[in-house]
């Protein structure tokens, strides 16, 4: 059977490359996995989870039968693998593998895979091509796309990386059949933050289709993606590193940092911080007279009812206010959030602590 499938050009100036989204692509005999013509070897990196999903077997088997000799290194679980000992790990992996340039890393799993295999593809050898094979909804619609990648300190989230672009994305919606609940769940955070500042009409399709999206259907799963990845892809090709309209996609994420960092990365999953940090978000918008009640009202509804959290564990206030200041989103020692005018109208602001301080006080 021919899975059929949408492609979405990431049109950069330099090394533009593609968004190929569909069911079943991966398991498509026809479906060429792209990568660099002169490339002989590959270094697959994924997880053990991933592994036993049975996403990693159709991969290997594609490369293998274009030529290319296969090592597999699997990563841990969680965001706590995204450390400096798993990178080391990697890039000794990579140099055991003697990948040169002109070869090929293959990440396949969800954000954790994609942001480690990308920092290893940035900076090995000075930088080779990454693949990357999101698995899980959150990084098909955001993680693996844009070229961001790196890894974390206990001082905050993702401070140590590179821009890098993949040479393709691949995204296959059957993976995400597999995915346990929560993990499926927690992607929805940053569907919904895509609605919310650019793809207006996402917000009728997502309150809709319930059924659809707790029962996985692969052609509103398909829809959701490839909407996604469109936003995402305009953006970028706009901003690639981060110096105006990309900081939009940011909504949401000053405060989650935060929490991820604080629940030592293990406690609150990204797309559900995201979650609550858009509720902050959307709360500090009404205390300064930026965002109109109704529009806060409305997106705390939706996000609820795509069963996502809107409230978090009561940290201490300095410690909140510390991690936020050490985010790649200050300038001159201003926090910033991202503030919604109105639906699809975000924009920077720099609320003073005391009204931040007030809103999370009430979360």
């Amino acid at each position: 059977m021919t899975a059929t499938f949408k492609q979405i050009p990431v049109a950069l100036t330099t090394n533009p490359y593609t968004i190929t989204v569909g069911h079943e692509i991966l398991t498509d005999p026809t479906f060429v996995l792209p990568r660099p013509a002169g490339a002989t070897k590959a270094l697959v990196i994924t997880q053990a989870a991933v592994r036993q999903a049975g996403h990693v077997d159709a991969v290997i088997a594609k490369l293998e039968r274009d030529g290319l000799d296969v090592t597999i290194v699997d990563v841990p679980a969680g965001e706590n693998a995204k450390q400096v000992g798993v990178l080391e790990h990697l890039w000794r992996a990579a140099a055991t593998t003697a990948l040169s340039r002109s070869d090929v890393i293959v990440a396949i799993g969800g954000g954790v895979v994609g942001d480690l295999a990308g920092f290893v593809a940035a900076t090995y050898n000075r930088g080779i091509a990454v693949v990357q094979i999101p698995t899980t909804l959150l990084a098909q619609v955001d993680a693996a796309i844009g070229g961001k990648t790196g890894i974390n300190l206990p001082e905050g989230k993702n401070l140590v990386g590179a821009f890098h672009q993949p040479y393709a994305v691949i995204c296959d919606i059957a993976t995400l059949a597999t995915l346990p609940e929560r993990i499926y769940r927690e992607g929805f955070g940053e569907v919904v933050k895509y609605a919310f500042i650019r793809d207006t009409d996402m917000i009728a399709v997502l309150t809709a289709n319930n059924d659809a999206r707790t029962q996985r259907d692969p052609i509103f799963l398909t829809g959701i993606v490839a909407r996604c990845a469109q936003v995402k892809a305009d953006i970028v090709a706009a901003d690639e590193r981060e110096s105006s309209i990309r900081a939009h996609l940011n909504f949401g994420h000053t405060y989650a940092h935060a929490l991820e960092t604080l629940g030592e990365y293990g406690t609150i999953l990204h797309g559900e911080a995201v979650a609550v940090g858009m509720v902050a978000a959307l709360r500090i918008g009404v205390a300064i007279g930026v965002t109109p009640p109704d529009v806060a009202r409305d997106a705390e509804i939706l996000i609820a009812a795509l069963d996502l959290p809107t409230t978090a564990p009561a940290y201490n206030r300095e410690a909140v206010w510390t991690l936020m200041t050490r985010d790649k989103k200050v300038a001159n020692g201003a926090v910033r959030f991202i503030l919604l005018k109105a639906v699809g109208e975000p924009e920077l602001f720099t609320p003073s602590r005391d009204i931040v301080d007030s809103v999370l006080d009430a979360l």
